[in-house]
């Protein structure tokens, strides 16, 4: 059946190169999904498109002149708030970091530019882009509201000596992550009494940043995961984009194990490795978390925690980005609560502690 014209959904295209401008409205319109509304060369420009056109998804420029893509990510999520795809440039620290905290304004995805030889990079490019689109079409932007802890860098932590971990919390987390993950860690208490493991769906580097600027604002020690490191209470632990995390029993301790092994459910880091080995190591005293994404990845993992005697949490509706990954693990069985993102923190906290009634769903 064909798509009537009122069914495709409108995406303003907003970048300061006339060239990437064409490529983006080119691979937009040929998709037959969605259809280029308008395009913008700047911020300032792209706001006044935005009011004017009203379209149903922007895809954003992340550097732009007069008023940057973060600047104008901003303005939309405060004034006018629809689904925005952010396009970074080249891989570098600084860009990743800059994507990350895209991430945590509320934009959905991000997709990297065509680099070196277009003609080369492009199918995939057009691939990335065209499925951020539609997760777009999923996205709950009224789910995304203003962290209760605004972006603040602590001050220095006093080292502490490695306990090995004998708690786990274990966490998945997809499309909306960042943001949500920026709303619990920072909110966990230094001593937690337990490790934190984390599976955000996110390609390599884009992970290092992220637990870099958790670590910055986090009481908690946040560091990317490496291979064969012991697992230590009061510490988090975010698994390595292109990598597979679990825990394995080590000599004396818990410890990290990282493998390429082929991608589940489409993706690798996968949370459900991470979770079922948490089960078998920890048992009881594993707490497992899925947070807001598509899919179902963490649905069958959280159904094996709570089989071990764990207790698992899924971010309710009304605050998940995405509601697929808590969703899928609340038919699945897993889940003991549905909890609001900014109440995430304090149920992890009253689940390690016993405190937290686990009254019927």
């Amino acid at each position: 059946m064909a798509t009537s014209q009122s069914d495709v959904r409108t995406v303003l295209v907003v970048d300061d190169s006339a060239f990437m401008r064409k490529i983006v409205s080119e691979v937009i319109d040929g998709s037959g999904e969605f259809r280029v509304i308008g395009t913008a060369r700047n911020g300032v420009d792209a706001l006044n498109k935005i009011h004017a056109l009203d379209p149903a998804i922007v895809s954003l420029d992340m550097e732009m002149p007069e008023l940057d893509g973060l600047q104008t990510l901003a303005h939309i999520m405060s004034e006018t708030p629809r689904p925005v795809v952010m396009l970074s440039g080249v891989a570098t620290e600084r860009a990743d970091d800059v994507t990350i905290r895209a991430l945590e304004l509320g934009a959905v995805d991000f997709v990297r530019k065509p680099s070196g030889q277009i003609s080369l990079d492009l199918a995939a490019v057009a691939d990335r882009l065209l499925n951020a689109l539609r997760a777009c079409e999923y996205a709950n932007i009224g789910g995304v509201r203003m962290l209760s802890r605004p972006f603040q860098v602590l001050a220095e932590r006093t080292p502490r000596a490695l306990v090995g971990a004998t708690r786990a919390v274990v966490i998945a987390a997809s499309t909306g992550g960042p943001r949500a993950l920026a709303e619990v860690i920072p909110n966990l208490p230094r001593s937690l009494g337990a490790a934190v493991l984390i599976v955000q769906h996110m390609p390599a580097g884009f992970t290092r940043s992220l637990a870099e600027r958790l670590n910055l604002q986090s009481q908690l020690p946040v560091s990317e995961a490496t291979n064969g490191e012991p697992i230590a209470h009061d510490r988090v632990y975010i698994a390595p984009g292109g990598y597979h995390m679990s825990v394995r029993t080590g000599d004396s301790a818990a410890c990290i194990a990282l493998d390429d092994s082929p991608a589940i459910w489409g993706v690798r880091p996968a949370a459900d490795p991470l979770f079922r080995s948490a089960a078998a190591h920890f048992g009881r005293a594993s707490v497992g978390v899925v947070l807001t994404g598509m899919g179902r990845d963490g649905a069958a993992g959280l159904r094996t925690i709570r089989d071990a005697g764990g207790v698992g949490l899924a971010q309710d509706k009304a605050t998940s980005v995405i509601y697929g990954m808590p969703q899928a693990a609340l038919a699945a069985g897993g889940a003991h609560r549905i909890v609001p993102l900014e109440e995430m923190a304090s149920a992890i906290v009253e689940m390690l502690n016993g405190t937290f009634v686990l009254a019927p769903l």
